[in-house]
């Protein structure tokens, strides 16, 4: 039998996906009339933050290892 336990740090929500669910529910309930662009952007910013900081990291691998040679 297999069985998994869910620790309790795995449960928690962060603040962007936080934001982003009551983003969601404003639109919903027509309280804010934002494209749903503007709604769903805390993730995008989210997804972005983590691309440009694997670019960066990226970037300095290949210079560090360049200038060894």
């Amino acid at each position: 039998m297999l069985s998994y336990t869910i620790k309790q740090e795995d449960k928690k929500m962060g603040f962007l996906e936080t934001l982003t669910i009551v983003f969601i529910v404003l639109k919903l309930t027509e309280v804010v009339a934002w494209s749903w662009w503007a709604v769903f952007s805390p993730m995008w910013v989210g997804y972005a933050v983590i691309f440009f900081g694997a670019m960066i990291v990226g970037a300095v691998r290949a210079i560090q290892e360049y200038r060894r040679g």
